[in-house]
């Protein structure tokens, strides 16, 4: 067995147990009922799975499962069936109404007298999972900052937000969380699970004020997180930093992206003696969180080779419907719950590829950065056995500064640092839009990401954005209407009045109206009615308070399915104006002006352009926009102040528009 600092590692002690004791899965033949007769509303199993969920939890479900929220897999074990195996003196320490299953130590004998059950289908080892082994360090805070910018200009980006995230902020600044916690952004209303190795957070200063609704070991079964008797020294360290990173909150210290969120805490891993988590731990829990009304869980778990001797999974088996632990993530997901799990640490391994339950369909699996947004050398790797991307998401996940349970701070590297980071964003995207599926969360996460134009298996579709997330424009659906949502987010101020959408579907017809605003951040449009299946384009306009006309997106447009919620961006333009074959610039109007003139200029196509106005001696007065300006009319103002911000004289002035290779300029005239 290897062992390498920060790469996860895995063992099969069996110091506790005897030889002829080990735990397996007892699987059931059936629930007591078949599907057809159990699934049935008014029959006393279907009720029984009812009330096993909370309504905050049938809540999610109906948003992707309607009214047919219960399957199968929820109705409850047969009490007969569990009885008749207590009667043979058998202790169960799970039971997996999912999986119809239970989990025991059981001997030889023990197995021999199951097998004589017509209940029981079938008697399965339960495989043994790695944990996280990620790093702490010990080093400078400038360490975290990262190469790429300079002390001062660190110190100055810091200064343009409302909150000090002391040590913690280059780590969040990458994904752009400082920027929309400025919005108000913290992931309140959202329940967040965490599976991990314990939680010392009651009296962290970093985490002792955060909402934890429920919390419980699934090791020792009992309802304590922290470290307690039977657990080695510094069992809850991991878990302790995760819950930081995900949602600390320590000014000048740590400001973590769902400090907002509601958490239920699940101890699943038992470090002992170098020992790790087994797979009927996991897959509880999941069950556990998911029946309580979880919302997002994250995970910083998986395996790699086992011992000599021991059952192993094999990367065959990272097909996304093999482990139970990717079993169980799949079946959560497949109930509402937007899923994280870290990537893994064997990178610069034998096995370099994502480990279980990383593997599951819909999981986000998060991969390592460093601080400068170049791959961890030591963050695993796709694709699945399947030909699927893996990671999906990446976040910094080099130099993390995180709290310890002893209490004080430290840094850390690793995947389990940067999954946090990842599932927080969700929180903070899912707190601002309610309404959102698990689903689309999934999907404006990955389109948002910084490289998601051109995905690989190394750090799949890029960064993980924050700000790009909640900016994105998404649907919802209410009263057969589908509306469109879209934040604005610009440091000149956006006129409220100027929000326009221009859409077009399949007839090629343009249409442009009025966004409503609902006095906060947001903008709606309700689309007119189509037949499903219709393709839908559109893209939004607004005015700055500086007169400066904004597309969104700047180049292409949004595009969605009429009869479906997902958002897509594409390179297709959409204009109420005919698009010039040449670069053009309008007189300015009005002309003379005293208060304020408007400036047009129309482009061929997407360009790069600046508008500056100069004076009769060539002196640059004022640069009115520089940037990448869509296809079509554009329209700038000027109110006669310099670059200084003060009144210039009245008199002759030059405006020019300039490009790649064009510079095109007009004449005006100001009268202050």
């Amino acid at each position: 067995m290897k062992k390498a600092i920060i790469f996860f590692t895995i063992y099969f002690c069996l110091s506790s147990y005897s030889i002829s004791q080990v735990k397996y899965f007892i699987y059931f033949n059936d629930k007591g009922a078949l599907p057809q007769t159990a699934l049935l509303k008014t029959s006393a199993k279907y009720i029984g799975a009812t009330k096993q969920l909370t309504s905050r939890c049938i809540e999610r479900r109906k948003k992707v499962m309607g009214e047919d929220f219960i399957t199968y897999e929820d109705i409850p074990l047969e009490e007969t069936y569990i009885k008749g195996i207590e009667a043979l003196g058998i202790k169960i320490i799970h039971k997996l109404k999912w999986f119809n299953a239970v989990t025991a130590y059981l001997t030889e004998k023990e197995i021999l007298e199951l097998q004589k059950f017509s209940f029981v289908k079938k008697v399965v080892p339960v495989k043994i999972l790695s944990f996280f082994n990620d790093s702490m360090e010990k080093q400078e805070i400038k360490d975290s900052i990262g190469e790429s910018i300079t002390n001062q200009s660190y110190e100055r980006l810091k200064k343009n937000y409302r909150s000090n995230y002391g040590p913690s902020f280059a780590q969040y600044n990458l994904s752009d969380i400082p920027a929309v916690h400025d919005l108000g952004i913290n992931g309140q209303g959202v329940i967040i699970g965490i599976l991990d190795s314990g939680f010392r957070w009651k009296d962290n200063k970093a985490l002792m004020n955060l909402h934890v609704i429920a919390e419980y070991d699934f090791v020792q079964g009992d309802s304590v997180t922290a470290n307690q008797s039977g657990d080695i020294d510094g069992q809850d360290n991991h878990g302790t930093g995760v819950f930081s990173i995900l949602a600390g909150y320590d000014l000048d210290n740590i400001i973590g992206p769902a400090y907002g969120s509601t958490f239920i805490l699940a101890k699943t891993e038992n470090i002992a003696s170098e020992t790790h988590i087994e797979e009927d731990n996991y897959a509880a829990a999941l069950e556990w969180m998911e029946n309580m009304g979880v919302d997002i869980t994250t995970s910083s778990l998986g395996y790699s080779i086992f011992d000599p001797g021991e059952s192993s999974y094999s990367y065959s088996d990272m097909n996304g419907n093999t482990t139970i632990v990717t079993k169980a993530a799949n079946l959560a997901f497949q109930r509402g719950v937007v899923t994280f799990d870290a990537a893994g640490n064997e990178g610069g391994t034998k096995w370099h590829y994502i480990t279980a339950p990383a593997d599951a369909y819909k999981i986000l699996a998060v991969g390592a950065v460093t601080p400068e947004g170049q791959k961890a050398n030591f963050s695993s790797f796709g694709p699945t056995y399947d030909g699927r991307i893996k990671p999906e998401l990446v976040a910094q996940g080099t130099s993390v500064y995180h709290a310890i349970s002893g209490g004080g701070y430290t840094f850390g590297s690793g995947t389990s640092y940067s999954c946090p980071i990842a599932a927080g964003i969700a929180a903070m995207l899912l707190s601002t839009f309610p309404y959102l599926s698990n689903e689309q969360v999934r999907q404006t996460l990955i389109q948002t990401a910084s490289n998601y134009s051109t995905p690989n298996n190394e750090i799949g579709f890029g960064i993980v954005s924050a700000l790009r997330a909640v900016t994105f424009p998404n649907l919802s659906f209410e009263n057969n209407i589908y509306t469109v949502h879209k934040i604005f987010v610009d440091s000149n101020g956006i006129q409220p009045q100027s929000v326009k959408i221009m859409y077009m579907a399949n007839d090629g017809v343009v249409k442009e109206d009025i966004c409503t605003f609902d006095g906060k951040m947001k903008y709606n449009f309700n689309f007119p009615s189509y037949n499903n299946g219709e393709k839908i384009n559109f893209s939004f306009s607004y005015k700055n308070n500086k007169g400066i006309l904004i597309y969104e997106p700047s180049e292409g447009s949004f595009k969605f399915t009429y009869g479906n919620l997902s958002v897509e961006k594409t390179d297709e333009v959409i204009t109420t104006e005919p698009i010039p074959q040449t670069f053009l610039l309008s007189q300015n109007y009005p002309n003379p002006f005293n208060g304020k003139t408007a400036i047009e200029f129309s482009l061929p196509n997407n360009s790069y352009v600046e508008i500056i106005v100069y004076n009769v001696l060539g002196q640059e007065i004022k640069k009115l926009f520089s940037g990448v300006v869509r296809q079509g009319k554009n329209i700038v103002y000027w109110d006669g102040k310099t670059d200084s911000n003060n009144f210039t004289a009245s008199g002759v002035y030059f405006y020019c528009l300039k490009s790649d290779n064009t510079f095109i300029a007009k004449k005006m005239m100001y009268l202050k």
